[in-house]
């Protein structure tokens, strides 16, 4: 089998999408992207990502490569849950408090958390396209949205604290925990006196 079949077969078993590393820890020269750019065989997408010419790019698992220390939370994290249906026209990631980046788009809203609450909730989801992310779960992503400021976006938050309660595998004793440790337990608590 020559290196691009099997290229080709990585970019298959990875759902559409090769990176640059992989070649490496196979042992295949990166020279062979070039090769198959030039042939329109790939398409790269962002550095050291490609995926297959005619494939849609999954851009939930495209940031998280180009961006590794980043969490999907907040609105985004939502959206994931499918806790809203809001479309996402930003992507809001939470990283490390003091790990420096600079991202190369206008589409991705940075957030920080220190490193006592930054592993906080973090569990992985699969995209629509069988990709695995990290988000923050449910409980951490309710918790997020209500600490964000003062003014709680009411059209976001009632309607996904509503789908919450309502839902059989919730786990409010998480909820009020992450609430206590992000020190926004009044606000939930009081969310849910009025909703329960």
């Amino acid at each position: 089998m020559d290196k691009t079949e099997y290229i080709n077969k990585l970019i298959t078993k990875n759902n559409g999408i090769i990176k640059s590393s992989q070649l490496s820890d196979n042992n295949i020269p990166r020279q062979y992207l070039k090769l198959m750019l030039q042939k329109k065989l790939i398409v790269k997408v962002s550095r050291g990502i490609y995926i297959k010419n005619g494939s849609l790019e999954d851009e939930l698992y495209t940031y998280q490569q180009r961006y590794a220390k980043g969490i999907y939370s907040h609105e985004t994290a939502l959206y994931i849950h499918q806790f809203t249906d809001r479309m996402l026209d930003k992507y809001i990631m939470t990283f490390p408090q003091g790990y420096h980046i600079k991202p190369d788009t206008s589409d991705l809203i940075i957030k920080q958390a220190n490193s006592k609450i930054y592993n906080l909730g973090i569990e992985e989801k699969k995209t629509n396209y069988g990709n695995t992310i990290r988000v923050y779960n449910i409980e951490r992503t309710l918790c997020d949205i209500v600490r964000g400021s003062n003014i709680v976006d009411k059209q976001l938050f009632i309607p996904a604290i509503k789908k919450y309660i309502s839902q059989k595998n919730k786990n409010l004793f998480r909820l009020i925990e992450y609430a206590t440790k992000l020190r926004v337990k009044n606000k939930i608590v009081n969310y849910l006196q009025v909703l329960l």
